[in-house]
């Protein structure tokens, strides 16, 4: 796994990262695993700063950013394209500042003698053996939104960095520090469609190089980035085609393929062990991941599509992914909350009646669901979820038949064991009484959680391409470029019932780039029909690893009764909480992993290392 580390005291510090190299001009940071091309520094008397990863900035616009660094204007130092941890030092200030979707987290903890950072917070919690947070995990169980509980990490006394904040540490210690807007000024559709374009061709350019280029060849959003990267060579595109999907994905990559130069199409076929769940018997082939992940319920899946890849291309190269376009480039119907709240009646009316057609419903049921949250802000959202969560379990219902809400609460909150319920619910009392700069709109909330949840998954998603090839995955669509592009066009546009996708369609209509047909698509692939047989197939595994010696069971975090009535539901076929099951396996895989890894963090040094 690639990861930097850093420390900030002035009494030096016993330990380094193991395997790890220092950033050039930054005293006490490392980073691991990562290439040195990814890793560049600038620096000038007191002003220094690196950036780690895929950053598009080029030698002389780094150097041309040291003064920013002098003033402390650390917002310009995110608004390359790429994605990219920033370290930077200005006199004796020291901040550190991940991305905005999460690919690139910053964790902390302090003592008596200073302070450490790490991209892994299982780095910072192997220092001294700090254990799993518990209310953490359930509420990243409950919820399925990494800022609800702010700064409050996974594991006990390592602290995180929420969403648009950054870590600034001095001699008074270390505080989070917000960079980036709670939300951003609104722009018309059609007047941002241009600076939407630009940024994602220029997400997709900064990222080839004389590396092998390939990319998925599926949706809207992966042949998107597919016929960018074809404007600039050769592409190896893949689509991964297994009957039971009964979509139209394939005949879509087909005729791209044929229209578009530079776009070698591949299929790679479905099989028996190409489900949901597949693999779990034997965890040890699958690569650990800082935090619980989804893509090891998806792995077998994955791994077929990357073996592809891997077979096409002559050496390790660069692979694109559509991850996250569906976040950016459209927007769930509960904006309608939104509209009700600021008294758009005749709007709302009409994007209600869009939304119900397309349901096959009626535009009061549509509206009936949104008004509530219309009716309260979110700290007001979190006391009430307390207030749920202190009463007994729900019977479980698909969530788009429950109302909207700024934070649902996930069907895992009703596996969990009733003590853990109260204690999770004090906690998120607490978060509501210490929230601060919160979000006028939910669009503007759900978005921005949205993005860090794809964010986290994808980077345990490039942790196994890596792994089990050396393929560097990209995902365009988190750049922290292409958010703010996206986001600052209403979710009323963006979501709007009678287009599909209608900022892409604008972005790109007449450009030359992407095909009409493909603009004009109304049709999106699924993925339910292998969740439903992994589940199937797949159910005694998943019954043993969540039963009785299940580690979150032993936590208090699932119960053995719901769970199996979950499972043997989904093993028969039967609606159930697909998404609540996949968060569960992944955080018991996750627990498991953490347990047996033998991964060596650290590395102790004789005597004591003087901190800068």
């Amino acid at each position: 796994m690639r990861w930097s580390a850093g420390w900030y005291g002035g009494t030096g510090h016993d330990r380094l990262p193991a395997g790890g190299r220092a950033v050039p001009g930054l005293e006490s940071a490392w980073t691991c695993g990562w290439p040195a091309a990814r890793v560049r520094a600038v620096g000038q008397g007191p002003a220094a700063f690196a950036v780690i990863g895929e950053c598009g900035a080029d030698d002389h616009q780094l150097q041309d950013a040291l003064p920013v660094v002098r003033v402390k204007g650390w917002r310009a130092l995110t608004r390359w394209p790429g994605s990219y941890l920033t370290i930077a030092r200005s006199g004796e200030a020291l901040t550190v500042i991940g991305d905005l979707s999460g690919q690139h987290p910053v964790y902390y903890r302090t003592d008596a003698d200073g302070t450490w950072w790490s991209t892994a917070a299982s780095a910072l919690a192997a220092l001294d053996g700090a254990p799993i947070d518990v209310s953490a995990l359930a509420a990243h169980l409950a919820f399925g939104q990494p800022d609800v509980l702010a700064t409050r990490g996974l594991f006990r006394d390592v602290k995180r960095v929420p969403g648009g904040h950054l870590l600034l540490i001095g001699s008074d210690g270390a505080m989070v520090e917000r960079y980036e807007p709670v939300a951003y000024p609104s722009v018309e559709l059609r007047q941002q469609a241009p600076v939407v374009r630009a940024a994602l061709a220029e997400a997709v350019a900064m990222r080839i190089d004389d590396r092998p280029v390939s990319t998925d060849l599926a949706g809207l959003d992966s042949t998107t980035l597919a016929c960018l990267a074809a404007q600039r060579g050769p592409v190896a595109a893949v689509t991964f085609a297994d009957e039971r999907l009964r979509d139209d994905d394939l005949a879509f990559a087909v005729r791209t393929a044929a229209t578009v130069p530079n776009l070698g199409h591949h299929t790679v076929p479905g099989a028996t062990s190409t489900v949901y769940y597949a693999g779990l018997d034997d965890l040890g082939h699958l690569p650990v991941t800082d935090a619980p992940n989804a893509y090891v319920v998806t792995a077998s899946i994955k791994r077929a599509v990357l073996g592809t890849v891997a077979e096409l291309a002559s050496a390790p190269g660069v692979h694109f992914t559509g991850a996250a376009g569906d976040a950016v480039l459209s927007a769930p119907s509960s904006y309608l909350a939104d509209l009700l709240r600021e008294r758009q009646w005749r709007l709302s009316w009409q994007h209600a009646l869009g939304h119900a057609r397309l349901r096959h419903s009626s535009p009061f049921a549509v509206l009936a669901r949104d008004r509530p949250a219309s009716r309260t802000g979110l700290a007001g959202a979190w006391r009430q979820t307390a207030a749920e969560l202190r009463r007994p379990a729900r019977d479980w219902l698909p969530q788009a038949r429950r109302p909207v809400a700024w934070t649902p609460l996930l069907a895992s909150a009703d596996w969990m064991h009733p003590d853990v319920r109260t204690r999770l619910a004090d906690t998120l009392d607490q978060a509501a009484g210490e929230l601060i700069e919160a979000p006028a709109r939910l669009a503007e909330w759900s978005g921005r959680q949205d993005l860090a949840r794809v964010g986290a998954n994808t980077a345990g998603w490039r942790t196994l391409a890596l792994t089990d090839h050396g393929i560097d995955l990209a995902a365009p669509f988190l750049d922290n470029e292409v958010i703010r592009a996206c986001l600052s066009v209403p979710a009323d546009q963006r979501g709007a019932p009678g287009r599909y996708k209608p900022l892409l369609d604008a972005a790109f209509a007449s450009s030359g780039v992407v095909p009409d047909f493909i603009l004009a698509r109304t049709t999106k692939g699924g993925f339910n029909a292998l969740s439903y047989a992994g589940l199937r197939d797949h159910a005694p595994r998943l019954k043993e690893l969540l039963g009785p010696s299940s580690r979150l069971a032993a936590l208090g975090l699932v119960t053995d009764g719901p769970v199996a009535a979950a499972l043997t539901r989904a093993a028969a076929g039967q609606p159930t909480a697909q998404g609540a099951l996949h968060l569960v396996v992944a955080a018991e895989v996750w627990l498991w992993q953490l347990a047996a890894a033998a991964t060596t963090w650290w590395e102790e040094v004789s005597g004591r290392v003087v901190a800068a």
